[in-house]
């Protein structure tokens, strides 16, 4: 997504911006954003979290008392490395003890032993053979060539110690590879996140939106995903909280968090009273600070292992005044998912100011609405600047005894109930609650119940 397409919204004309490396048309007119900020990230946009832990000090040790998570959480040189190191090792030593026993017992063959002896272990007359002796028995390969007598009981408890040891060992690292290879980690590397993040309307509302979208035919069972707000901040008492994590709600409360992936979807965060992006604004995007973080989980369906895929977007990647092309088309049949358009979108004109102004905008005509004296018999004149300057373009149009006592009294019930909210001091935190009626407008509401004219 090349920077010359990121454009503030309130742009009659369309902007496409495509995916890299793709080329873009831009018409209109509209202010470039500032340029993009290279600044470390919390979460890296492949899912891995840039966070390294230091100064652990005695506390390292609780490592050891988890050692088989330690090994597969190692990268994949370093358990080949520890499994060829361990066996290796384990050969030689065992060898050794097997060339020591030969060497107690008289049997090498720079000892000279004479043609009646009996070996510990037969055709064992050195360092070589005793190793090829071992390798033999561990690998249950049993040339018969090599094999233990009776003549030597130590060497008899060395055999079982070999094979329980043995045992052991194989099937702790054997484990750990077959775990390790068999993580959904890879399953991840096909689930698509969009590479930016847009803000616009969606059924009158501001809503942060996303996509994602599953590349393999095999289903994310109980698909489930999830959203962090990541930045810091100072509370009230002066305590400075660094990478404060805030969760945006994307359809908890509805259950729209739980995906039926089979197609990609646009996840939707209503910017509310509730989110904390409610004071945000196209300008104040650009100084702003955060990353969002998004998660998806989900039971791979042919291994039944849970699978989880993260990625983030930075202040510099949240696209203000843009939603996603369609990627779906009806073909003979079937339905055709096009993801070279996955990561592409569309300017649209979209308010600049915040949730919140638009909200105190709205509160402030619906108090003004109050102040007014308001009776069943009064008129209305769009002319008259005193009474229909707080009114709302509808009202202002509105003139006439007869047209206004039942009209007004509707559309004052209509907005008296979508503006029944208490705005916030900016900044703070606190829900909304709702307010009562002005009387003017609760004694339009009881008239509006007895009179008999109508809209």
């Amino acid at each position: 997504m090349s920077e010359g397409d990121d454009r503030i919204s309130g742009e009659v004309s369309y902007v496409l911006s495509t995916a890299s490396g793709g080329t873009t048309t831009v018409t209109g007119h509209g202010e470039p954003r500032a340029a993009m900020r290279v600044r470390q990230r919390f979460v890296e946009k492949n899912g891995r979290c840039n966070v390294q832990h230091g100064n652990l000090g005695s506390e390292s040790g609780r490592y050891l008392s988890d050692l088989f998570t330690a090994l597969v959480d190692l990268h994949w040189r370093w358990n080949l490395l520890l499994y060829v190191s361990v066996h290796v090792c384990a050969w030689l030593g065992v060898a050794l003890l097997w060339w020591v026993i030969a060497y107690g017992h008289g049997d090498l063959r720079s000892q000279a032993p004479p043609g009646s002896h009996t070996p510990c272990v037969a055709n064992v007359y050195g360092f070589p053979s005793a190793f090829l002796f071992f390798l033999e028995t561990e690998a249950t390969i049993g040339y018969g060539y090599r094999y233990i007598t009776d003549e030597c009981p130590a060497g008899i408890m060395l055999f079982l110690v070999q094979v329980l040891l043995g045992s052991i060992v194989d099937a702790f690292l054997v484990g750990c590879i077959y775990i390790k290879m068999s993580q959904p980690k890879r399953r991840a590397e096909t689930l698509l996140f969009s590479e930016s993040a847009v803000v616009s309307c969606r059924d009158g509302q501001l809503c942060l939106m996303f996509r994602v979208g599953n590349l393999r035919s095999s289903h994310m069972v109980s698909a489930q995903i999830r959203c962090k707000l990541i930045k810091s901040r100072q509370t009230l008492e002066g305590e400075f909280l660094p990478l404060d994590q805030l969760e945006l709600d994307v359809g908890f409360s509805t259950g729209a968090d739980k995906l039926f992936l089979v197609s990609p979807l646009t996840i939707c965060h209503v910017i509310d009273v509730r989110s904390p992006l409610y004071e945000l604004t196209a300008c104040s995007l650009r100084t702003e600070q955060f990353e969002i973080v998004v998660i998806l989980e989900g039971i791979v369906e042919t291994t039944g292992m849970t699978c989880q895929a993260r990625t983030s977007y930075t202040e510099s990647e949240v696209l203000w005044g843009h939603r996603f092309l369609p990627v779906i088309s009806l073909e003979d049949g079937y339905y055709q998912i096009d993801y070279s358009q996955f990561h592409a979108t569309l300017a649209v004109p979209t308010p600049e100011q915040s949730t919140w102004t638009s909200d105190a905008m709205a509160t402030g005509m619906s108090a003004s609405l109050c102040q007014s004296p308001i009776t069943h018999h009064s008129s209305f004149d769009s002319s008259d600047s005193s009474s229909a300057y707080f009114l709302p373009p509808k009202l202002r149009k509105m003139s006439g005894e007869h047209q206004t006592g039942r009209r007004f009294q509707r559309l004052a019930s209509v907005y008296s109930e979508q503006l029944n909210l208490r705005l916030p001091v900016p900044g703070s935190r606190a829900r909304l609650g709702s307010v009562p009626l002005c009387p003017a407008i609760a004694a339009a509401g009881k008239a509006s119940n007895t009179g008999s004219d109508g809209l």
